[in-house]
């Protein structure tokens, strides 16, 4: 795997945690949300990652096999899909989206489990920060290499 390998894998997961903290943000935004423009509460979001093989094309591929070498995963992200929980209800009888009951149906959005997934999602994006800038320090070095 090349330096540049290792960066643009590094790119793939600070995208992907990028992705993350957006739905996350949008989340906690939203957390007291009775009415959407689809009808009912706010529903939360989460984004889905998947690991994919680096795109190659067919002469880096050969080489790679002859040499026997690792080709890396990416991060991909594959798309965000609604939590499908129940959502959380208050007896309001007064609140304009109660229901005949006097019940109010509040999104099912937890803030705890939606700020240890941020911390979670900071973390990873630091982590991927560090990896890209010591790719980025070793390609440098070559380069300070050949000035000799």
């Amino acid at each position: 795997m090349s330096i540049l390998d290792s960066m643009e894998i590094s790119t793939s997961g600070l995208y992907a945690q990028k992705t993350r903290m957006n739905a996350i943000s949008s989340n906690i935004a939203n957390i007291n949300t009775t009415r959407t423009e689809k009808g009912g509460p706010y529903q939360r979001k989460t984004v889905i990652f998947a690991a994919a093989p680096k795109a190659k094309n067919f002469l880096e591929e050969l080489e790679a096999k002859a040499q026997k070498l690792d080709s890396g995963q990416q991060v991909k992200v594959l798309g965000t899909v609604h939590d499908e929980r129940a959502f959380h209800f208050k007896y309001e009888p007064n609140h304009p989206d109660a229901n005949p009951e006097g019940y109010v149906a509040y999104p099912n959005v937890n803030i705890t489990e939606e700020m240890v997934d941020m911390l979670e999602a900071r973390r990873s994006f630091e982590a991927n920060v560090a990896a890209f800038n010591v790719a980025k320090a070793m390609a440098n070095q070559a380069l300070e290499i050949g000035k000799l």
